[in-house]
């Protein structure tokens, strides 16, 4: 029995860290920032990369009534943050959806997120030929007060 507890840890573990490819498109290191009971909203991190280049043009969970892919950044001494139609991931490069930075956004969250537990996500992704295609996510919950996987690095 522990070579089967250990290979569904492992398979767990995979899937948390990466992602089958489609569209060309690459996700690495995917989770999602734990909640509090009564918190509404929440953020999914991962690295998106693509081979010949795409753009992200939507996301979906069943964890939340509505989500969206989310843009921080500093305006005017103040980080804001807002709600973006489109997410270039230009070719070869690897774009980092991280806390203060790109994320996707989960909001009106069905139920709290605990630490451990995985959420489904379809990010739509539209490759250069305009065509969207589905790639499907597991994001593991992590403390609320997670920063991103250690040994994540980001290439710009």
């Amino acid at each position: 029995m522990k070579t089967k507890a250990t290979l569904c840890s492992l398979a767990i573990l995979l899937g948390a860290s990466t992602t089958a490819l489609a569209a060309d498109v690459e996700v690495v290191n995917p989770w999602v920032r734990g909640t509090v009971k009564g918190q509404k909203a929440t953020g999914a991190f991962m690295d998106l990369s693509s081979k010949s280049g795409a753009t992200l043009v939507g996301a979906s969970s069943p964890v939340a009534a509505v989500t969206e892919i989310h843009e921080m950044k500093m305006d005017g001494g103040v980080m804001k943050m807002h709600a973006i139609p489109r997410l270039d991931l230009p070719a070869g490069k690897t774009v980092p959806l991280a806390p203060g930075g790109y994320h996707v956004m989960l909001i009106n969250l069905k139920q709290p997120l605990k630490s451990g537990e995985m959420v489904p996500l379809t990010l739509q992704v539209e490759g250069p030929d305009r065509k969207v295609e589905r790639v499907e996510v597991k994001a593991e919950v992590r403390d609320l007060t997670a920063a991103p996987p250690a040994g994540a690095e980001h290439k710009h």
